[in-house]
C-alpha cells in the first residue's frame, strides 16, 4: 500500500517535469489567465467523479483548516511563483523556490510516525546540488535589487512544503477535496487575471491541445496524485525524489529541442537519480525482501 502510494506521488513529479514544455508550447498566454484555465480544467475529472456518485459529497465536508490549507497551497504557491518571477531574475528565483523538496525531507521528521535519517537529508541535498547544476547552468546573480522576488521565492518553497506536510496530517480526508481546491484556485487566479493583466489567447489548435494537457496533466491530474502520495506514501522519499522534476524537465526540453545537452546536465542527472535512490533504499530493498518471501511462501 505504502509502496503504490509512493510510486502514485511520483507520478505527480514525472507529470511536472512537462510543466515546462506545455508552458512553452502554449503561447504567450498571460500566466493567471493560463492557470485559471489549466486549473479549471484540472477540476472537471473531480467534478464528472462527484456527479457520477454524488454519494461522494458527503467527503467534502470538512473543518475550514481542511479547506485552508488546500487553497493557500494550490493558489498561494503559484501566486508567489509568479511573483518572485515577476521581481527577481527565473533562475535565481526558481533555485530558491525549488528549496521545497528539501524542506520536505527535513520537516516530515515532526510528522506522527516518521523518523529523519541521515541518507533521507544525503539524498536531498544531492538532489539539490543536481539542481543548482540544471537551474545555474548560465551563473547566479543574486542582487539586492530583487529583495521582493526572492522573499516571495522563500515564501513559496515554504508555502508548499508546509501544504504537503499539512496534507500529511489529513490521511483521512478524501482526495476529492483536490477538485474544490483546484476549482477555487482557478477563481482566484481568473481574478488576478482580470485585475492584473491583459487577455491573450492561444492562437493555434497545437498552442490550445498544449493548454488542454497543462490542465489535464502538471495542473490537474498530478496535484491528485501528490495528495495520494503525500498522505499514503513515503512522504520522505517523494520530497528527496521531487528533485527530479527539474531534472527530467530539462531533459525533456533537450529532448524537443528547446535546450542544449551538457556534461552539467550528465551530472545533474547522476547526482539527482543517486539521491533519490540513497533516500529510498531502505523501501526498495524491504519491497523486494518481501515480495521474495511471498514467492517462497507460494512454493
Amino acid at each position: 500500500m505504502k509502496f503504490r502510494a509512493t510510486l502514485t506521488g511520483f507520478s505527480a513529479i514525472v507529470m511536472w517535469s512537462f510543466l515546462a514544455l506545455l508552458t512553452v508550447a502554449s503561447g504567450r498566454m498571460q500566466p493567471f489567465q493560463l492557470l485559471a484555465i489549466c486549473f479549471a480544467i484540472g477540476s472537471i475529472p473531480g467534478i464528472v467523479v462527484l456527479l457520477l456518485r454524488p454519494e461522494r459529497l458527503q467527503l467534502l465536508r470538512q473543518p475550514a483548516k481542511v479547506w485552508i490549507t488546500g487553497i493557500v497551497g494550490l493558489f498561494g504557491y503559484h501566486f508567489l511563483y509568479f511573483t518572485a518571477l515577476r521581481h527577481a531574475p527565473a533562475v535565481e528565483a526558481g533555485l530558491i523556490a525549488y528549496l521545497w523538496p528539501l524542506l520536505i525531507v527535513v520537516g516530515s521528521a515532526l510528522l506522527p510516525g516518521e523518523r529523519l535519517r541521515w541518507y533521507h537529508i544525503l539524498g536531498a541535498l544531492m538532489g539539490l546540488a543536481g539542481t543548482v547544476l540544471i537551474v545555474g547552468r548560465n551563473g547566479f546573480h543574486f542582487e539586492g535589487a530583487y529583495a521582493v522576488g526572492y522573499g516571495a521565492a522563500f515564501l513559496c518553497a515554504f508555502t508548499w512544503s508546509g501544504y504537503s506536510l499539512i496534507t500529511r496530517r489529513f490521511e483521512a480526508v478524501s482526495t476529492d477535496v483536490v477538485t474544490i481546491f483546484c476549482l477555487v484556485t482557478a477563481i482566484l487566479s481568473l481574478f488576478c487575471h482580470l485585475g492584473l493583466e491583459e487577455t491573450i489567447w492561444p492562437e493555434s489548435l497545437t498552442q490550445w491541445i498544449a493548454v488542454l494537457g497543462l490542465g489535464l496533466f502538471p495542473v490537474g491530474a498530478a496535484f491528485y496524485a501528490w495528495d495520494y502520495g503525500v498522505k499514503n506514501g513515503d512522504i520522505q522519499i517523494l520530497g528527496a525524489a521531487s528533485y527530479a522534476a527539474p531534472l527530467l524537465s530539462t531533459l525533456i526540453l533537450t529532448l524537443f529541442g528547446f535546450a542544449e545537452p551538457s556534461w552539467g546536465i550528465a551530472l545533474a542527472c547522476l547526482l539527482v537519480t543517486g539521491g533519490a535512490v540513497l533516500a529510498a533504499h531502505r523501501m526498495i530493498l524491504r519491497r523486494g525482501n518481501t515480495e521474495q518471501a511471498q514467492a517462497e511462501a507460494a512454493e
